[in-house]
């Protein structure tokens, strides 16, 4: 009655050509009758491509470790789950499971035919751009008697040639994580949230990618586009900084990862966090302390940046200023996005600050990378990132543009961050939330 299964999406990273790509595993049998297929899985990861680079993994020690963790994780979930199913019964175990995904369908529908009924809409639609143009298109349909929904993203650009395509597992990550944001309390993670729900997406868009196109942007990127769509249609927010702003160095023998936070969209009751990571993500970014003695850099300057908020009656986050001096020549990359466009204010608020790469040569000149690019710095070479901040919601007011009136924008913020969470101070996301904050 039970199966484990370990499932591992592909991605491909941005590309100048058709030959270059990196590792693309569509199933491979990671343990056979218990046992870990450790060199078959050694040969896929050190196996080199046929494009140009293509080399086979650089930290295998990492790669094998991080994969042995996911095992021991599905295997204690196993042991766990075995343990409810001994004590209370397989019937009682998946009677509950029901009544969990029950209650999020109901809780899903009542918020939208709330929607639907009190503020007299069945029809809502949404559309932003990606920072290369490509339209994210979106028409919710909503049965005010039901609460049956068609998300309908009819009318989004057609596949592009970058990495910043998504598989239909992103878009029903997003629309999923909106819900549950909408819902206003707490539900756990499950499919009752997609119960009433129609996703249509019509293929060769970015949002219906194939097997050949490259994926990796649409993750950690156009997800968090979509959830700006999603919110913009709903009216719920003003965009956040809409990116995870992923920075990469490394050479022939190591690689780093990092993604960096910004500013957070303002609500109708909420100023935007400043500095966090929102929506499709929750990384943490790695100490100075540690970067600086494990890798060839130093981080000049991790601080704010002030005023990249936008304006409103609620006031966006503001984003951040992150600078990193090179020790030795090595490869830098970074896969961005809001570089172009900026984050959308709503209800009159501003658009927030959009974010800025560039790089300072050791001769001094200093060069804008765009949002999307891999480069070879130099020792000396310094690395600025300035991180987009959050939109702004509701038009400012006579009385919020006194002087007295701006210094009490922090402070508010502030308060209003605290009143916020008073609201969750239960249930399942606020012991997670605890656990990390306790870390």
């Amino acid at each position: 009655f039970l199966r484990e299964k370990v499932t591992v999406r592909r991605h491909r990273p941005w590309r100048n050509s058709s030959n270059i790509s990196m590792m693309a595993v569509k199933t491979f049998k990671i343990t056979k009758q218990g046992i870990f297929q450790e060199e078959g899985m050694i040969d896929l990861l050190t196996r080199g491509g046929e494009g140009k680079g293509n080399v086979g993994t650089r930290r295998l020690s990492d790669n094998m470790s991080d994969l042995e963790a996911q095992l021991a994780a599905n295997q204690k979930g196993t042991e766990l789950l075995s343990g409810l199913i001994e004590e209370y019964s397989l019937d009682v175990v998946q009677a509950y499971m029901k009544h969990i995904q029950d209650n999020a369908e109901v809780a899903v529908r009542r918020m939208l035919r709330s929607i639907a009924s009190e503020h007299n809409m069945t029809r809502l639609c949404a559309v932003d751009h990606m920072d290369d143009g490509t339209p994210l298109q979106l028409s919710v349909t909503i049965d005010k008697d039901t609460g049956n929904s068609v998300f309908d993203f009819t009318g989004t650009g057609p596949q592009v040639y970058g990495n910043c395509n998504a598989p239909r597992a992103v878009v029903l990550s997003a629309v999923i994580y909106c819900l549950r944001c909408m819902v206003g309390y707490d539900v756990p993670l499950n499919q009752g949230c997609l119960a009433p729900i129609q996703v249509v997406i019509p293929p060769g868009t970015i949002l219906s990618a194939d097997d050949e196109a490259a994926v990796v942007g649409g993750n950690v990127l156009t997800s968090q586009r979509l959830v700006d769509v999603i919110f913009r249609a709903f009216q719920t927010c003003a965009a956040s900084q809409g990116c995870m702003n992923n920075v990469t160095f490394g050479d022939e023998s190591f690689g780093y990862y990092e993604t960096v936070a910004g500013g957070a969209g303002a609500g109708p009751n909420w100023n935007g966090s400043h500095g966090v990571h929102t929506h499709m993500t929750n990384t943490r970014i790695t100490d100075p302390e540690i970067v600086e003695r494990r890798y060839p850099v130093v981080v000049k300057k991790f601080s704010m940046r002030s005023g990249s908020g936008g304006a409103g009656q609620r006031r966006g986050g503001d984003g951040v200023v992150r600078e990193m001096l090179f020790r030795r020549d090595l490869q830098l990359s970074v896969l961005t996005e809001r570089r172009s466009r900026a984050p959308y204010g709503l209800a009159g608020g501003e658009a927030g600050e959009m974010g800025l790469n560039l790089l300072t040569r050791g001769s001094g000149k200093t060069i804008n990378l765009g949002a999307k690019v891999s480069v070879d710095v130099c020792a000396g070479d310094v690395f600025h990132l300035l991180t987009p901040g959050g939109g702004g919601y509701g038009a400012r007011t006579a009385e919020q543009d006194t002087p007295q009136a701006a210094k009490q924008d922090t402070s508010q913020a502030v308060a209003s961050d605290s009143a916020g969470s008073s609201a969750l101070l239960r249930g399942s996301v606020h012991q997670y939330r605890m656990l990390q904050e306790s870390a």
